[in-house]
């Protein structure tokens, strides 16, 4: 055996680095998705009309700024809204009247929860819910409403002028 290490020596540290590289991947990609998040933040709950593009592992963001994920979604059988589960980074102390909304990030981007803090001197705990949220807005409908001209007034068959109201001379 050690004979053939001598012999392939280069071989087998590059399939050590090969292997170095291959951990140093899944590490990173661990930390980076929602396998390696939430483990460790407060969880919050937000229901929402319409979450269409939010997923488990989704960004919860203040700012801009990366504060959290979606760690989970669900259906209520009694409002049928969707609620989600949050789990936002212990650092973060939210104001109880904050408030979400699932943003878009352009027009071939991805969905986020952007939170909006307030300004109570009350701050959530692990397992409040946000109140005010904003829904995911439709972009196809939106603008499937603008190249059709759906409705908007300007799309309204157009009337006849109304005919003036001064007198006319007779025609003879």
């Amino acid at each position: 055996m050690r004979a053939l290490l001598k012999d392939n020596f280069i071989e087998a540290l590059i399939g050590l680095l090969v292997l170095v590289v291959a951990v140093g991947f899944v590490v990173f990609a661990y930390q980076r998705t929602a396998a390696g998040g939430g483990a460790n933040g407060y969880k919050l709950a937000a229901r929402f009309a319409n979450v269409t593009g939010v997923s488990t592992g989704t960004d919860v963001r203040v700012s801009g700024m990366k504060v959290g994920t979606v760690t989970g979604q669900r259906l209520d059988a009694k409002s049928f809204q969707a609620v989600l589960d949050l789990s936002i980074d212990p650092a973060v102390k939210l104001p109880i009247d904050s408030s979400a909304a699932i943003t878009s990030e352009g027009i071939l981007g991805g969905s986020y929860i952007s939170l909006t803090p307030g300004g109570d001197p009350k701050l959530l705990k692990a397992g409040d819910e946000i109140d005010d949220t904003q829904g995911a807005t439709d972009l196809m409908s939106l603008i499937g409403g603008y190249i059709n001209r759906t409705g908007s007034s300007e799309s309204a068959a157009p009337t006849a002028p109304a005919p003036a109201t001064g007198a006319t001379p007779a025609a003879k």
